[in-house]
């Protein structure tokens, strides 16, 4: 496959992920959202649920990566690629790593947590027994503007909140 229908690709699947972190937003999650794909094709996909779960567990990436296990019928995804719209945490890495996912694609880097790169680099850690192929940074502005927008709000709301009581 050429490098140009790769990251035709990338994008066309990173916007399915971003569409998934938009029905997070509409129930006042974070907006992240994932797929994960198969032979070119979507089979499982995810958003964050932690707030309405009440689950610290239930981020974008590891609910697909659930769903795609149960649909498979294998706790291993060797050939799956997960996109997401922000950089896995250490939670998600780890899961991936564990998952032995083939290849990583995320949009947005997460300064704070961000556990492929950012601040950790637990996907690609040789002292672990896999290493996941990793594509930053695809439709990275998209990805960053729902995150920062969405926070941007939530603190408006709050001052409104606060000059209202």
């Amino acid at each position: 496959m050429s490098l140009e229908t790769q990251q035709s690709l990338d994008e066309s699947f990173m916007r399915e992920a971003l569409a998934q972190a938009d029905l997070a937003e509409e129930k006042g999650e974070v907006p992240v959202g994932a797929v994960v794909v198969i032979d070119s094709e979507i089979v499982a996909t995810g958003y964050n649920l932690s707030i309405c779960n009440h689950d610290p567990t239930a981020h974008a990436e590891l609910i697909a990566v659930r769903d795609a296990a149960a649909r498979i019928e294998n706790y291993r995804l060797i050939d799956a690629t997960v996109y997401v719209t922000l950089e896995p945490c250490p939670m998600c890495a780890g899961m991936l790593v564990h998952a032995r996912v083939k290849r990583l694609v995320y949009g947005a880097a997460d300064y704070k947590t961000g556990a492929c790169g950012s601040v950790y680099d637990i996907a690609c850690s040789d002292k672990l027994n896999h290493v996941i192929d990793i594509t930053p940074n695809v439709l990275a502005d998209e990805c960053a503007d729902k995150i920062s927008s969405f926070f941007k709000k939530r603190r408006e709301q709050k001052k409104h909140a606060k000059k209202s009581a």
